[in-house]
């Protein structure tokens, strides 16, 4: 089963649904509101991603709102106090596995197309 974090209003969030819909892939929608990655699931996608940053929205309201871009901070940090700052949607197959934002050919590869 794959998760996919996001949010209900997210453009990118359906389509990622929709996507794996289409390819009768069973797939756990998670809203980033409600229920954001824990610890452990952020440091596993961080690492499958190589680094907190690719997890990392700089160009939302949210990051906006905080002013990352005139401040230094810890991406981890900032990913678990907000979860308004990830980059969406988050999609997950399984462990050690991960796609952050609009990447089909990710999700192609986690369907087992090529």
């Amino acid at each position: 089963m794959i998760q996919i974090f996001g949010t209900k209003k997210c453009w990118h969030t359906q389509r990622a649904i929709r996507f794996f819909k289409e390819r009768g892939v069973e797939t756990q929608f998670r809203d980033l509101a409600l229920y954001p990655p824990s610890p452990g699931e952020l440091d596993d996608m961080a690492s499958a991603l190589e680094g907190y940053e690719a997890l990392l929205d700089t160009k939302n309201a949210a990051a906006k709102a905080r002013g990352l871009s005139y401040m230094e901070y810890e991406p981890r940090e900032e990913l678990l106090r907000n979860s308004g700052l990830y980059k969406t949607p988050l999609v997950r197959p399984g462990k050690g596995k991960a796609a952050a934002g609009p990447d089909e050919k990710a999700w192609k590869e986690f369907c087992g197309q090529q």
